[in-house]
């Protein structure tokens, strides 16, 4: 049952029989449809979730009712309203499922007693954690000094295989540009 979390997580650190049983008893599973939230703006953040199939985006919804995407997590990504998860407060963002979806949540406290219980995991989270604040300022710098092609081409690297499986005008919105723009970038790339 917990076959995909159990590969990710060897993927870092090796686990003993027990550590894997110690780690999959304080899972939970959620089966999500297509377009149905995670997290609502307002809600409290109790888990981090382990995408095992299917896509999730996470977004703010402005004063003009604006969606502004600001990360995509596919099969072996993470995600959550982590400012909200880690401060104990409320969403700031909503998160919704664009494909029918299986995720592992992981509620706070359970992770901080798995630290002290068997603290490989500490590593591995540590690793995640550090790899996740890499790619967000690797994000944000992109933002302020690259072309719409080339942060195109950085969305193509970050998430392969990605535009098949969700519509044009969510990857735009991802990257600032309206979906026009986005044709227009594909359209130059084809021919240079």
């Amino acid at each position: 049952m917990f076959k995909e979390i159990l590969e990710h997580v060897e993927e870092i650190i090796r686990l003993n029989e027990s550590e894997k049983e110690r780690f999959t008893s304080i899972l939970i599973k959620k089966k999500l449809r297509k377009r149905q939230f995670l997290i609502q703006e307002g809600d409290s953040v109790k888990y981090e979730y382990f995408v095992a199939s299917g896509c999730l985006k996470a977004y703010e919804v402005d004063d003009n009712g604006d969606e502004h995407i600001i990360q995509f997590a596919k099969e072996n990504w993470w995600i959550s309203d982590f400012k909200a998860f880690f401060e104990e407060g409320k969403a700031t963002l909503n998160i919704d499922t664009i494909e029918e979806s299986i995720v592992y949540g992981i509620e706070k406290q359970d992770l901080e007693n798995l630290f002290l219980d068997v603290p490989k995991f500490d590593r591995f989270f540590r690793i995640k954690l550090t790899s996740a604040f890499v790619a967000l300022q690797n994000r944000i710098l992109s933002s302020m000094d690259k072309s719409n092609s080339e942060r195109y081409l950085d969305f193509q690297k970050t998430y392969p295989n990605l535009e098949r499986r969700i519509p044009n005008y969510m990857i735009a919105n991802y990257l600032g540009i309206k979906p026009e723009s986005l044709s227009r970038i594909r359209k130059n790339l084809v021919k240079g």
